[in-house]
């Protein structure tokens, strides 16, 4: 019975075929939109999951009070060499370094200025990790890394190695490039965060730094914590020493200290915010699509009024009315979630691919086989509970007063 129940319902909705396909492609666009939101949603998701393993755990941040709210290089609170030493000394501080930053004016050749952020860090092999590992454990992919006595030397990001996202050229280890009108050679390219402001990065040496910036503190420490500590505990206990050692009072202090979770938590938020936000827009065309059906079916049911008398003079049940309209309407939303999936797909990625281009390959879609699996079934629910209101008046029509209906 199902499936000629089936059967006569595509038959229906093809003998419709304009008023089925503006209800399909009303229920076809929020699917669409929701199936690309949601897309990109994990995508950024498994980017962050990436990043916190190449990143790790165990980091601690101590930075200018305004944290991560505050544009790198625009701080007046930094912290000098011997905080740094008193930082190292703290109980459960298994590794720290210290990072300056701020934005310089890069020049190449003739072509027009940039103003990247320029970053001096150690060039000790271990304190040097620890930055690396901050920007998603980027290595060297092309010359070398920073090295003792490199003054004026600069290893790059990844942009700088591809044609028209920095400069029109791509740049090749022995380059020369000025920062702040100062002469740079170029010894190595890291390889690719995934977005535009670390790919463009300058990183020199902290000497170099001092060199060109005439700046000697740090804007950043960052913490490896004791393998054995909770990076919670250390970063409570690095607040308290180090408020300590700046006489600031509880609560007043110019800095903090967070952990990675308390980093990853902010950013975790702002996502599912974002994607909340745009998920709720998406389900306004659904409610629209929603409503669409629910009328197409009351005008479908009006138009079959003697079909239905015919039905059921012949013994079809309410229960086989109320199915037949309730799977036709299932059926259009079914319809219109399977073409919005496609179309939400091939929506994905090409956005994928345009993010990539322009140096956002953070912005990769996942496709998990919920997703596609959950969309399908939504639109078949939407559909078929739209459909049941009047598919519920279709099954209470009388058979005399259905047949002498005109």
């Amino acid at each position: 019975m199902i499936l000629d129940i089936l059967k006569y319902s595509v038959n229906n909705l093809f003998h419709r075929k304009l008023r089925s396909f503006l209800s399909i492609l009303s229920i076809l666009i929020g699917v669409t939109a929701i199936y690309a939101l949601i897309s990109f949603g994990q995508g950024i998701n498994a980017y962050m999951d990436g990043f916190a393993q190449e990143m790790g755990t165990d980091k601690v941040f101590l930075m200018p009070g305004g944290g991560l709210t505050q544009a790198p290089g625009t701080s007046n609170i930094l912290f000098s060499e011997d905080e740094l030493d008193f930082v190292r000394k703290i109980n459960g501080v298994d590794e720290a370094s210290g990072m300056m930053i701020t934005n310089g004016k890069v020049k190449y050749k003739d072509y027009k200025e940039k103003y990247p952020f320029v970053i001096g860090m150690s060039t000790d092999s271990k304190e040097k990790k620890i930055i690396e590992e901050m920007f998603a454990g980027i290595e060297i992919i092309q010359g070398r890394t920073l090295k003792k006595g490199d003054l004026l030397k600069a290893t790059l990001g990844y942009s700088y190695i591809i044609q028209d996202r920095m400069f029109k050229k791509t740049m090749s280890v022995g380059d020369k490039i000025k920062v702040n009108d100062i002469e740079i050679e170029v010894v190595g390219f890291y390889e690719e965060v995934g977005n535009p402001g670390d790919d463009s990065n300058v990183y020199l040496s902290q000497e170099g730094f001092t060199e060109i910036f005439d700046i000697e503190d740090f804007e950043y420490i960052y913490v490896r914590t004791a393998y054995d500590q909770s990076p919670t505990d250390v970063s409570a206990n690095i607040k308290e020493k180090f408020r300590k050692h700046r006489n600031q009072k509880e609560g007043e202090e110019d800095f903090q200290v967070q952990t990675f979770e308390d980093m990853m938590a902010i950013f975790t938020n702002i996502i599912l915010v974002l994607n909340g936000v745009l998920v709720i827009i998406a389900l306004i065309s659904i409610i629209v699509a929603a409503i669409n059906i629910t009328n197409t079916m009351y005008t479908s049911i009006l138009e079959r009024t003697q079909e239905i008398g015919v039905m059921k003079a012949v013994g079809a049940k309410n229960k086989f009315i109320l199915l037949i309209f309730v799977i036709e309407s299932g059926l259009l939303g079914l319809l219109g979630g399977t073409i919005g999936v496609i179309l939400g797909y091939g929506i994905a990625k090409l956005g994928g691919i345009i993010a990539a281009m322009n140096g956002l390959s953070m912005l990769r879609p996942g496709f998990p086989w919920w997703l596609t699996t959950g969309c399908l079934l939504f639109a078949f629910l939407v559909g078929a509970g739209s459909g049941y209101l009047p598919a519920k008046q279709a099954s209470k029509l009388q058979a005399t007063d259905a047949l002498r209906w005109e």
